[in-house]
């Protein structure tokens, strides 16, 4: 820094020219020149501040770090520094610092901080609006398929310029014979017998500006059922859309009340238990025949229990039954026992299929009682089992001991290949069965040869 007082003048004003605020701090820290850019705005707040100690123009925050700075600094530092005073104003400023080499003086070259500030509070505005908005529009959005998917009557929204399926519930996907997302963007005359894109919409715009309610006829190309649509129109993001109600026609309602009935009928008038079971295999409707099996006196001791209180094996039958039916569709012909209410023991058959309610998968199962001496099930081979005819072979050549040596490897073979069938070539829920570990149960499989048939 100049010593002359005019060159440092200059100095002093060229700094001043490119920084918003320039301040210069004698060794007592009494402030002894203040500049502030015109261009800057901050003219009006400074006046005052010479001949002031410089620890009253900052707030208490910013003045512990500035004086730890001014103690430890050497060099150019850098620091974003908040101004305060008695008028309770507050604006930040990022000093350049820089000590005066040999005059114990201090130079503090400020950028003013209040333009990015306010950039950053209306970043900060507009992003609570935008999460505000997003909000929003997720709460429309859950309302909106609360009402499609609780809405009894199938519903379709349909494209009146592509002619293809925007949106529907999962009443209109069961109707229609197919997943709700094979139908998304699907064109709509493909859905319905003898007719053509053009014709089917054009009848269902014209329907759709009459006041009266009218319904179009046509037969379902998947399920052959036959039903009336009638349609609303109404505009969304630049489009025409119609609103198709679908309803069963008369015939196809007499049908399907006479179905209801018989099914019905057949549920409650049974000879064989009937069980309909959630996704976790929780008990939700069961028929009388079903609780005469378990000796339950009432649906009230049946409902919302776990299937497993009614096995013989709990948990582990339960889990073979769910896991074969959720992978295949379907199970037939599980042997097992179910549990009465008096501590006792019945053997029973279990075939079981997989079916959606309103697009939420059921387990419906049927229960016939099954008079079996042993409740273990054999596989189909046993009764024509080289093994065993070898072991009968053996009395009178061989001591009990060995006779009783190799029969339990053929019992256990026997019973691997039994888990195996029973689980549906699952071998963990085969190992689950026999209680061994799975790589027990592959040490097994490849002792007896039954590997590679399990493979097969």
């Amino acid at each position: 820094m100049p010593s002359d007082p005019a060159a440092r003048r200059l100095v002093l004003d060229l700094v001043a020219a490119a920084s918003d605020l320039t301040l210069v701090v004698g060794p007592d820290g009494i402030v002894e020149t203040v500049l502030a850019n015109p261009q800057s705005g901050l003219a009006a707040h400074v006046g005052g501040w010479e001949g002031q100690p410089i620890e009253s123009l900052f707030a208490a925050e910013s003045w512990a770090k500035l004086s730890q700075r001014l103690a430890t600094a050497s060099g150019i530092q850098t620091l974003e520094l908040n101004h305060a005073g008695p008028a309770e104003y507050e604006f930040p400023v990022r000093y350049a610092i820089r000590k005066w080499e040999g005059s114990g003086r201090v130079l503090l070259m400020g950028r003013d901080l209040r333009p990015l500030a306010e950039v950053q509070q209306q970043l900060v505005l507009a992003h609570r609006a935008i999460g505000r908005d997003h909000e929003a529009q997720r709460e429309l959005e859950t309302r909106y398929r609360v009402l499609m998917e609780e809405n009894s009557f199938p519903l379709l929204i349909v494209s009146a310029t592509t002619g293809r399926i925007v949106d529907l519930n999962s009443s209109a996907a069961r109707l229609l014979g197919a997943p709700r997302n094979d139908l998304l963007n699907a064109a709509i005359a493909q859905e319905f017998d003898g007719r053509r894109r053009g014709e089917l919409l054009e009848t269902l715009s014209k329907y759709a500006s009459n006041d009266t309610a009218s319904f179009l006829d046509l037969n379902v190309r998947r399920t052959g059922q036959r039903v009336k649509i009638n349609a609303k129109m109404f505009r969304a993001s630049r489009d025409r859309l119609l609103l198709c109600r679908i309803s069963l026609s008369e015939s196809a309602q007499t049908q399907q009340s006479d179905r209801s009935a018989m099914l019905d009928s057949l549920f409650e008038k049974g000879i064989d238990g009937i069980v309909f079971l959630d996704g976790n295999g929780v008990i939700k409707a069961a028929n009388e025949a079903f609780l005469n099996l378990t000796d339950s006196h009432s649906q009230s001791v049946v409902i919302d229990r776990s299937f497993s209180d009614f096995l013989s094996r709990g948990a582990v039958d339960l889990k073979v039954l769910m896991d074969n039916v959720k992978r295949v569709g379907h199970l037939r012909h599980y042997r097992t026992r179910l549990n009465t209410d008096y501590m006792g023991e019945v053997s029973v058959e279990l075939s079981a299929t997989l079916v959606l309610d309103r697009g939420k998968p059921l387990v419906a199962i049927i229960v016939r009682d099954s008079v079996v001496a042993d409740s273990i099930v054999w596989p189909s081979a046993a009764a024509d089992n080289e093994g065993l005819r070898n072991v009968m072979r053996l009395v009178g050549y061989s001591t009990l001991k060995d006779i009783v040596a190799e029969t339990t490897e053929i019992i256990e073979k026997m019973c691997i290949e039994a888990a195996l069938e029973m689980s549906g070539n699952n071998r963990a829920a085969a190992a689950e069965l026999l209680s061994l570990s799975r790589q027990s149960l592959y040490v097994k499989l490849r002792k007896f040869g039954i590997l590679n048939k399990a493979t097969e």
